[in-house]
């Protein structure tokens, strides 16, 4: 008898977003040194994994049933918060554009993939693939699944979230079946402060370095800076001479729970600083509700220089559609490897606005080549805060006169046997000197040549016949060439920008023709 065993995908009965989390944050402290980190007392950075959950496999199932255990493991995981402008691009592949720690985690992640992948080549039974059933093709074993944690927000479209009045508890998934509720804060209308600190407010909005604010009762408003997390800020009400730091009473909360006291009414929104992409409708900058419109692609903001990284949010809509192989891996696998579900940490969160620019912009696709299919991602929040988040630095210390800055490394981490850790500054090695630059010393192992290069030997360990066809091509020379030859992956992405993620920035194709 043939026993077909679908993966574990209820979360609430397996692993729990918390359990995630804590899992993440102890990867964290424990297997990254402190190089790379930032200095609490006056630095913060954002963290961003990939976690293996596998659960038991078939026949340890039929030797035990009902006692269904998994194995989580981080196996790729990054921090960071910058990201290099246009200018500062190269055509050679060898600098990081994107350190956002969303993205270092994700090219981490396809560092273990490759490696994986020649696990699996040189036939030896731990990788996590199985032979597909066209030649040269693997596919996923099924017992195991991927789940993406990110101790923020993902910056972007996910980002521009409501601010409600009263103090209502937004719901707040936290299990597969999303329970508890998200901690309440004291929320009130802009109409509460005076003319001046109104004023004070709009400015502060269209600050580059403010991305997003919203007012609090008793006159303290919340601004959230270059790491998209809370910072209090003290203002006088016009009918009060002192400012206070807003509280929650708990009675509140229960009495409005108990009598379903009013709907929340949506006061403002939190704001993003990525702006949109060339040619796409802008933002209306009406302070307050009409300060952004939701849904639109958005690049990252830069240091004055643009940059040409899209958001977070986006990347993150494309993976759910084309998987997170890339189109070089996409040569190696039967199915594109797509994440079962996005986990957040402690911090402004909202179901509906994740929903939004994740799932429900690429939703209605169709005409995908054979495997590809937008995914309903689960899309959960943790109660655990990270470390060395802004807000967990600022409550640490809330009467430092010291400047937070975000942290100016970011640092990489793949499960591989061979330097799985990768510190860089400014999309270079850390520590590399201008002179340096260039050399192979100064380059991330997860930069562009060198993910092209790991990928290059794999292929050339295999012999031509067990090749998959599209790479039995002889005239493969150039990143750009080897990319273009995944078909059914570029066929996706050319229906997916046609259908949903129309005007996303491309790199020019001579940042892509290095070899």
């Amino acid at each position: 008898m043939h026993f077909c065993l679908e993966p574990a995908l209820a979360p609430g009965a397996m692993w729990s977003a918390d359990d995630i989390a804590e899992l993440c944050y102890l990867h964290y402290r424990t297997r990254l040194p402190k190089q790379g980190k930032p200095d609490p007392n006056r630095e913060w950075t954002s963290l961003a994994a990939v976690v293996k959950v596998e659960s038991a496999a078939q026949r340890e199932v039929l030797a035990s049933p009902g006692n269904l255990q998994v194995t989580k493991e981080v196996v790729a995981m990054g921090t960071g918060t910058k990201c290099i402008g246009q200018n500062k691009m190269r055509k050679t592949g060898d600098i990081l554009n994107d350190s956002h720690a969303e993205i270092v985690a994700k090219r981490s992640f396809q560092r273990y993939l490759l490696h994986q992948m020649w696990l699996a080549a040189s036939h030896q039974q731990c990788s996590i693939f199985i032979p597909g059933t066209e030649t040269g093709k693997w596919k996923l074993k099924p017992n195991i699944i991927f789940v993406f944690f990110s101790s923020h927000t993902p910056c972007g479209d996910a980002s521009i979230i409501p601010i409600s009045e009263p103090e209502n508890q937004l719901p707040k998934p936290g299990t597969g079946d999303g329970a508890a509720g998200q901690s309440a804060e004291c929320r009130s209308n802009h109409d509460h402060l005076g003319p001046e600190d109104k004023r004070k407010l709009e400015k502060m909005a269209s600050n580059h370095i403010i991305k997003r604010m919203k007012t609090d009762d008793g006159g303290c408003f919340s601004v959230i800076t270059e790491d998209l997390s809370v910072q209090e800020v003290s203002v006088k009400r016009k009918d009060d001479t002192n400012p206070k730091i807003c509280e929650c009473s708990a009675e509140k909360q229960t009495a409005n729970k108990e009598t379903g006291l009013g709907r929340p009414k949506v006061v403002d929104v939190y704001r993003t600083g990525a702006k949109c992409v060339p040619g796409e409708l802008g933002d209306a900058r009406i302070p307050g509700l009409g300060y952004h419109s939701v849904g639109l692609l958005r690049v990252k903001p830069g240091r004055g220089d643009r940059t040409c990284s899209m958001s977070c949010s986006d990347k993150l809509a494309r993976w759910n559609v084309l998987g997170c192989q890339g189109a070089l891996l996409m040569h190696f696998l039967q199915y594109p490897l797509y994440l079962s579900a996005i986990i957040v940490g402690k911090c402004p969160y909202s179901q509906e606005a994740m929903r939004r620019a994740i799932i429900e912009r690429c939703q209605h696709i169709s005409f995908l080549p054979d495997g590809f299919l937008p995914q309903e991602v689960k899309l959960l929040q943790s109660d655990l805060q990270f470390e060395h988040s802004r807000q967990a630095i600022q409550e640490v210390q809330p009467n430092s006169k010291t400047k937070l800055v975000p942290c100016s490394a970011a640092i990489s981490w793949s499960a591989v046997p061979e330097q799985p850790l990768d510190v860089t500054s400014d999309g270079f090695r850390q520590g590399t000197t201008k002179k340096a630059i260039g050399s192979h010393q100064s380059r991330s192992k997860i930069c562009k040549v060198e993910l092209f290069h790991t990928f290059q030997k794999l292929v050339t360990s295999i012999s031509q016949e067990d090749l998959p066809d599209t790479l039995r091509v002889k005239t493969l020379e150039t990143y750009w060439d080897y990319k273009e030859a995944a078909l059914n992956y570029q066929e996706a992405w050319k229906v997916l920008r046609s259908q949903a993620l129309l005007g996303w920035v491309k790199n020019a194709k001579e940042y892509l023709h290095f070899t």
